[in-house]
């Protein structure tokens, strides 16, 4: 009985869902498009697609100025642009879950086509995401979504397989250290976006059965934070034996402590996440052992997509879920990343784009 209830609760949320999609006006003006309503003024130029207007696709971020998501931003300019779209990149500079939701509200009632957020919090986005399907916007997670099994309503992910993710670095972490201190370091415990990854690594840690004594720490939202608690932590425990992080800010932190120290050479290990300018040259020096890639510029790219396909499809094509994928990255296999400049890792020989935030604009 439970899981019929269950399964008619679902059938409920996807009914409410598409009704909202029907009634409201992003939806509305992708229908438009097929009577041939919409003058080519407003049709993407250089495109085989049919005529539609120039959708605008709201990026809400947690950290919009972390270098992260340099990549990111170059995805969504680069999608847009093919795609004849515009976009608008806002949220919290510091991962504040109220502006995050004030920013998602701000672009319902802009009336942006397609909102896109990384869903960091397992409560928060549920109302605002209903709000904007009821109101016809269609809402897409980017890297980081809602724990399963929740009622969160939002249309498809995009991004890693978080938990996996960190099952893997701790099966990594095994595979190098026997027993003793291990530090996992994460910039906002709690968050979506990066707890997955701390509560695999701690499960695979556990599950190997080795004497090793796992402690997690706090670093916050910027570098500059992360990487003054990561420098006072090995201060205060130079008997570690490994120093890990979840997130992109504390693996750089990671990999500058480990060199200021020369770590390696004291037999200490350490890793952790993302590309980082940094972070891939230290790897590629021996300062740290390995690094995840999960492809901040698809992350980007494939959500303007879904975005794309659903609005110009009416709704008929999409969404689905999108795994950005885990690439270990060590200094056997550093060196295409040093030899490359370009949008995908960040390092594009162009101005890189300056994270902004601000209200919708029509």
């Amino acid at each position: 009985m439970a899981q019929e209830q269950e399964g008619q609760d679902g059938e409920e949320q996807v009914q409410r869902t598409r009704r909202g999609l029907l009634q409201g006006a992003g939806l509305g003006a992708a229908l438009a498009m097929f009577g041939g309503a919409l003058t080519p003024a407003q049709a993407a130029e250089g495109t085989p697609f049919p005529p539609h207007k120039r959708w605008k696709i709201v990026f809400v971020n947690h950290v919009t100025t972390n270098p992260f998501f340099v990549p990111t931003q170059y995805g969504i300019q680069d999608s847009t642009a093919l795609l004849g779209m515009d976009y608008q990149w806002t949220g919290s500079a510091n991962a504040d879950i109220a502006e995050m939701v004030n920013a998602v509200n701000a672009a319902i009632a802009g009336k942006a086509d397609a909102i896109a957020v990384p869903i960091v919090d397992p409560k928060a986005f549920d109302k605002p995401i209903q709000a904007a399907l009821d109101a016809g916007i269609p809402v897409f997670a980017y890297n980081a979504d809602a724990p399963q099994g929740t009622s969160n309503p939002r249309l498809a992910y995009i991004g890693q397989d978080l938990y996996l993710s960190g099952y893997q670095m701790g099966e990594r972490i095994v595979g190098l250290i026997d027993s003793g201190l291990v530090a996992i370091f994460i910039a906002t415990p709690g968050q979506l976006n990066i707890q997955p990854r701390l509560d695999g690594a701690v499960a695979a840690i556990k599950k190997s059965g080795k004497k090793i004594d796992v402690q997690t720490i706090a670093t916050g939202a910027t570098v500059n934070e992360e990487l003054s608690k990561i420098k006072s932590f090995y201060l205060g425990h130079q008997d570690v034996k490994g120093m890990f992080a979840v997130d992109a800010g504390s693996t750089q932190g990671v990999a500058e402590v480990m060199k200021a120290s020369n770590l390696p050479s004291k037999g200490v290990h350490g890793g952790g996440f993302d590309l980082l300018p940094r972070t891939v040259q230290l790897i590629h020096e021996g300062f740290l052992d390995f690094t995840i890639d999960q492809q901040p510029y698809v992350q980007g790219f494939y959500t303007v997509v879904q975005a794309f396909v659903f609005l110009s499809s009416g709704g008929l094509v999409g969404p689905a879920n999108v795994n950005t994928g885990l690439k270990f990255v060590t200094k056997d296999t550093v060196e295409p990343y040093l030899n490359t400049s370009t949008r995908y890792e960040g390092k594009s020989t162009k101005p890189q784009i300056v994270p902004h935030s601000g209200a919708i604009k029509g």
